[in-house]
């Protein structure tokens, strides 16, 4: 069985932030799949989906990012999922808006739900990098992520969430250089390419 986990925060006052991509493309991904009804376990929301013949559990923790890992290891430890399959979806500051990496293992980069993962069940889990971009000035960070996407940064963000609900599967195979490939490929159609970090479409 593999465990999908989308970080953020609960509540409707932090439901658009940057900092809420992760849960952002959980919702894709289960809406996709067709994913069972949420329910709360795990202090958390999880559903459960398949992903051609894998199982997967989807989990949102509710505990706040800093805690994300108290319900990561419950539900990898009722299930016995191994960290190698635990995928976590997060924003990434590093990356230029719409751009996304996967990773195993590495730094958290002061993220501190992936510090609190890492403390957890340690650090041999799949990251998927979902970029934010950076303010430009690190004392600005902390509003920059608990701020909602403007506007005009919504429509590349729907379009980076249903590329990873469409290719999902790929990161289920374990072909993670694969998915990483087709959604930039679907963002570049879509007219990202050169333009995400100023958070607009090109003209055609």
């Amino acid at each position: 069985m593999l465990l999908l986990v989308g970080l953020g925060n609960p509540g409707a006052r932090y439901a658009g932030n940057r900092h809420n991509i992760g849960f952002l493309a959980l919702d894709g991904i289960a809406r996709l799949l067709r994913a069972q009804p949420w329910r709360q376990r795990f202090h958390g929301e999880v559903a459960e989906a398949a992903i051609g013949q894998d199982k997967a559990l989807l989990l949102k923790p509710l505990t706040f990012m800093n805690l994300s890992g108290q319900a990561v290891a419950e539900a990898a430890r009722f299930y016995k999922i191994e960290p190698a399959n635990v995928i976590v979806f997060h924003d990434e500051l590093d990356l230029a808006p719409g751009k996304l990496r996967v990773k195993l293992g590495g730094g958290n980069a002061g993220h501190n739900g992936l510090r609190s993962i890492t403390a957890s069940i340690g650090n041999e889990y799949r990251r998927v990098r979902m970029g934010i971009g950076h303010p430009g000035d690190k004392a600005l960070v902390h509003a920059y992520v608990l701020n909602d996407f403007a506007k005009v940064e919504q429509p590349w963000v729907e379009d980076l969430i249903l590329a990873c609900a469409d290719h999902v599967g790929l990161l289920a195979a374990g072909d993670d250089g694969h998915f990483q490939t087709k959604v930039a490929l679907s963002m570049d159609q879509k007219g990202w390419t050169d333009v995400a970090r100023l958070g607009e479409k090109p003209s055609n």
